[in-house]
C-alpha cells in the first residue's frame, strides 16, 4: 500500500506563520515538492493534494462517503446558515433538488434584465464619474459594490431599499471576516469571547437575519410578482407538496448572497488586472464585444454569440479561482489507487495549484483564454479545472455567475480603458476567496 508523504512537525510548526499568512501559496510549495499529495497538521491532520484523479474521486465517484468538513459543519454553518454550501446528507439532498429547477433558462432570462439594468446604473453612476475626474480607484472595492447590487437586486427584486441593502452588505463583509479569523486562528476563540467579541460578533448576525426576514415577512403578504430569486426559493415546493419556512428561506438567502457576489467580484477584479496588462486580449475583447453586441445591451439571447468574453472569464478563474480551496470529510475508511485515506482526516482539493500544474496545462503561469476555445476545451484533463467544484454540488449558481460576468466584461469594455496605477506585483490573499492583499488600484478612460 503507497505511503503518503508527511511534512514533520517541526517543519510543519516551522511554517505556520507562512500557511497563516498565505495557505495557498504555502500548500502549493508542500505540493508541488511531493508530487501533488502530502499529509500536513493544521494542527489536525490533513491530506493536501491537486491530484484531478483524487479530487475527482472524492467529489464526484464516491461523493457519498464525505461529507463537509469541521470547519464549515461548525464556524462557516455559525456565521452563514444551514444553506446549501454548509448542509449534508439527506437535508442537502432535498434541498438540492428543490432549488435547482429555480434555476432554469426562464429564471436566468428574467434575472439578466436585472442584471444589465444595475450595470448600466453603475456605469452612468460611477465609474463615469471617476473617469469624468480621472480619480484612482480601488477595481476590487469597486466590482464588489457592483456584484453585491447586482446579487441583492436579483435575490429581493427591485422593491427592498437601497439602505436595507447597504446594511445587509455591511453584515456579510463582517461576517466574511470573522469566519475567516477564526478558520485561521481557531486557539484565539477563547480570547474573542473574553473580549466580548463573538457576542458582538452574534447580535450583527442576529441584525442581519432580521433585515432579510423582514423582507420575507413583507413579501409573503403581497400579492404582487416578483421576477427575482426570492420569488423562485418562496415558490419551491418539496415532494409533500410543502414550501420553506422562513428559516429556511433565510438559510439560502444568506448563501446566495455570500456565494453570489464575492466570487464574482473577485474574478472580476483579477480580469480587469490581467486584461490591463493584456493589451492583445482587451483588443480582441473589444473587437468581439462591439462585433457580437453593436451598441446594443447584452441580452440572455445573446450569450451564445459571446464567447470570447466567455473564454477571457474561464482562464481568469483559471490563473485566480475565487474559490480557491475546497475541502471534504471522509466517514469511513478506504482506499484510492492503493492510498489510504483514514476516517475524519480531512482531503483539502487546493484548486489553486490544480490550476497552475504544468502536468495539466501548458506554460500554466501564462494568460491565455484561447485555452478554452472550442477545440481546446476537448483535450482538458477532466477535474483539471474546477472553478465551480464538481460533482453533485457543483455550485449551483455557476450559469448565473458565467452570464452576470460575461455582462459586466462586455458593457464595461466597450464604454471604458482600464490602466493600472503601478507596476508592482500584486500579492494574494487567500480569504473565503481568492483576493488581491491591497486590492488593484486603477484609473479608467471612457472610450473616444
Amino acid at each position: 500500500m503507497a505511503k503518503i508523504p508527511t511534512i514533520g512537525y517541526l517543519k510543519n510548526l516551522a511554517s505556520l506563520p507562512k500557511i497563516v499568512k498565505n495557505p495557498a501559496l504555502q500548500f502549493k510549495k508542500f505540493l508541488d515538492n511531493n508530487d501533488g499529495l502530502v499529509k500536513i497538521h493544521l494542527p489536525y491532520p490533513a491530506i493536501v493534494t491537486d491530484h484531478p484523479e483524487l479530487i475527482r474521486h472524492v467529489l464526484q465517484k464516491n461523493h457519498k462517503n464525505y461529507i463537509k468538513t469541521k470547519v464549515v459543519r461548525t464556524i462557516v454553518k455559525d456565521h452563514v446558515g444551514n444553506g446549501l454550501l454548509t448542509s449534508d446528507g439527506e437535508y442537502w439532498l432535498t434541498q438540492r433538488r428543490a432549488i435547482q429547477p429555480g434555476f432554469h433558462r426562464g429564471r436566468l432570462e428574467k434575472v439578466s434584465h436585472i442584471m444589465v439594468e444595475e450595470i448600466n446604473h453603475f456605469m452612468d453612476n460611477v465609474l463615469d464619474v471617476y473617469a469624468d475626474k480621472g480619480q484612482e480607484i480601488d477595481i476590487v472595492k469597486e466590482m464588489t459594490h457592483l456584484t453585491f447590487k447586482i446579487i441583492s437586486r436579483s435575490l429581493f427584486g427591485r422593491s427592498t431599499d437601497d439602505n436595507t441593502l447597504t446594511e445587509i452588505d455591511g453584515i456579510v463583509t463582517k461576517m466574511q471576516e470573522a469566519v475567516v479569523e477564526l478558520v485561521r486562528k481557531p486557539f484565539i476563540k477563547p480570547w474573542l469571547r473574553l473580549t466580548g467579541k463573538l457576542k458582538r460578533t452574534a447580535a450583527l448576525k442576529a441584525k442581519g437575519e432580521q433585515l432579510i426576514l423582514d423582507v420575507i415577512a413583507e413579501r409573503r403578504t403581497t400579492k404582487e410578482e416578483h421576477d427575482d430569486l426570492l420569488e423562485m426559493l418562496m415558490e419551491t415546493r418539496y415532494e409533500d407538496g410543502g414550501g420553506m419556512s422562513d428559516r429556511q428561506l433565510l438559510d439560502e438567502a444568506n448563501i446566495l448572497m455570500v456565494a453570489g457576489h464575492e466570487t464574482s467580484a473577485m474574478a472580476m477584479s483579477w480580469a480587469w488586472y490581467l486584461i490591463a496588462t493584456h493589451p492583445e486580449v482587451e483588443e480582441q475583447l473589444l473587437n468581439a464585444s462591439i462585433q457580437g453586441l453593436g451598441d446594443k445591451d447584452p441580452s440572455f439571447e445573446a450569450l451564445r454569440g459571446m464567447g470570447y468574453s466567455l473564454q477571457v472569464i474561464e482562464e481568469v478563474m483559471r490563473l485566480y479561482p475565487p474559490a480557491w480551496i475546497t475541502d471534504r470529510e471522509p466517514l469511513e475508511d478506504e482506499e484510492f489507487e492503493g492510498l489510504p485515506i483514514k476516517k475524519g482526516l480531512d482531503i483539502i482539493c487546493l484548486i489553486y495549484s490544480l490550476h497552475r500544474n504544468p502536468k495539466y496545462w501548458s506554460e500554466p503561469e501564462k494568460f491565455d483564454p484561447e485555452r478554452f476555445n472550442e477545440e481546446n476545451k476537448k483535450q482538458q484533463i477532466p477535474y483539471a479545472y474546477i472553478p465551480f467544484g464538481g460533482g453533485p454540488r457543483l455550485c449551483i449558481g455557476n450559469n448565473f455567475a458565467l452570464m452576470e460576468m460575461q455582462f459586466i466584461l462586455s458593457m464595461l469594455v466597450r464604454r471604458y480603458q482600464f490602466e493600472l496605477v503601478s507596476t508592482a506585483p500584486i500579492e494574494l490573499n487567500p480569504l473565503v476567496t481568492l483576493r488581491p492583499k491591497d486590492g488593484i488600484k486603477m484609473r479608467i478612460k471612457k472610450r473616444v
